[in-house]
């Protein structure tokens, strides 16, 4: 009945994504290859003009051309389509750009962060002049369709995957349809966030997009600590059992039910308000191509059913301490990876600063980025994970 009710929302959340989506007409390659070689040309002006009296001017356009050119050009938006690393890797980018103007940064060091986003914009426009118009067909839309709720829906699914077999072995009905309604209301959620936000409700623009995004990682980011911390403290079978017999028969266990259903929540809403936005940027490139984008959509999802399924058989065969671990060391990475991502979304608005670290490489699906501020972040998160780790450790030594 549940796994029912589950698909009936997604369904739904289709529905909400066709409703609202675009009808103006896509960018074509030539296009965006325009917006490119736009953005180049602004940018290098800025960048010659640019002086360390006039700096904070300099990083307000800066910022004008991400929020206008790059993502408000359709450039950004068909680039995460492709290849979301690539996305992340130009924004990264721009954010040391913005950042460093904002700080004062000398010319040398604004212009050579100029020059390293204008490679990678330039990159972008070489492949889009290249490009032979596409051939409209069923088989590319449906594709794309597929990978792009595969490829959002594995990261959220890891999470809810490794929730859910947890809160399989405790027992508690209650705690699991929390956990269906945090699921619920994600979905829910993300259409109308979505919807909302083409049709202008909220009234929200590019930057108040990324500040959403960015607190909604940082948040989640500290909730899958709590969990993955909570879940490694009852990884010692007497301890579980002990756990469980003393929760039985509450409707919810106090703290952790609440927080459970929090955490599935912030992982599909993140993940799914980004997925319907793909959706309608697809509908936008191929209106002829709907029932291919249908079609694609339910391949995907019957297979991260498969994949939901084949995660929670596993877990639920794991050995109690071995589960336990492996869980909490995933959440906690996923925590990992979310701050990261998080601090860099809000460099982009310059809620944080941006001090370029070329001493670390980008590794984007680790959420590293080469910024001192993200790094710290990251620093202190491995801190804290490092003493709720060792001091119970410490503390049941001398017993």
């Amino acid at each position: 009945m549940r796994n029912k009710s589950f698909l009936t929302v997604l369904i739904a959340c289709l529905g909400l994504v066709l409703s609202a989506a675009p009808t103006q007409a896509a960018n074509s390659t030539e296009t965006l290859a325009q917006v490119a070689a736009t953005l180049i040309d602004k940018g290098q002006k800025v960048a010659d003009g640019y002086d360390v009296a006039t700096a904070m001017t300099a990083s307000d356009r800066f910022s004008d051309l991400y929020f206008d050119v790059f993502e408000g050009g359709g450039l950004e938006g068909a680039i995460a389509l492709r290849d979301a690393a690539r996305k992340s890797d130009l924004e990264s980018r721009f954010s040391q750009l913005i950042g460093l103007a904002a700080q004062g940064a000398s010319k040398a060091d604004v212009t050579a962060a100029w020059q390293s986003l204008r490679q990678g914009i330039d990159e972008e426009r070489q492949r889009y002049a290249a490009m032979q118009p596409e051939i409209d067909g069923w088989w590319p839309s449906f594709v794309q369709a597929f990978l792009i709720l595969l490829r959002e829906g594995v990261e959220a699914l890891l999470v809810i995957g490794a929730l859910i077999a947890y809160v399989k072995r405790s027992g508690t009905d209650a705690q699991m349809r929390g956990l269906y309604s945090g699921i619920g209301l994600a979905l829910v959620a993300s259409a109308f966030t979505a919807w909302a936000v083409r049709a202008s409700v909220l009234g929200l623009d590019g930057r108040s997009l990324e500040a959403v995004e960015g607190i909604t990682l940082l948040i989640a980011a500290a909730v899958l600590l709590y969990v993955g911390h909570w879940l490694f403290s009852k990884r010692e079978s007497q301890r579980w059992q002990g756990y469980i017999k003393q929760k039985v028969g509450k409707a919810v266990a106090s703290g952790s039910g609440f927080a459970l259903s929090f955490a599935a929540f912030l992982a599909v809403y993140r993940e799914g308000a980004e997925t319907v936005l793909f959706y309608q940027a697809l509908l936008a490139d191929r209106p002829d191509g709907v029932n291919a984008i249908v079609a694609g959509f339910i391949v995907a999802m019957l297979a991260l059913t498969g994949i939901f399924f084949a995660i929670r058989t596993l877990g639920l065969r794991l050995p109690l301490k071995l589960f336990f671990t492996a869980t909490a060391v995933l959440l906690v990475t996923l925590s990992f990876i979310f701050i990261g991502k998080g601090v860099v979304e809000l460099q982009v608005i310059r809620w944080i600063s941006a001090t370029p670290f070329d001493a670390i490489p980008q590794v984007e699906w680790l959420g590293i980025f080469p910024t001192l501020e993200s790094l710290l972040a990251q620093l202190v998160l491995l801190l804290v994970i490092a003493a709720g780790t060792l001091i119970p450790l410490w503390r049941r030594t001398p017993a």
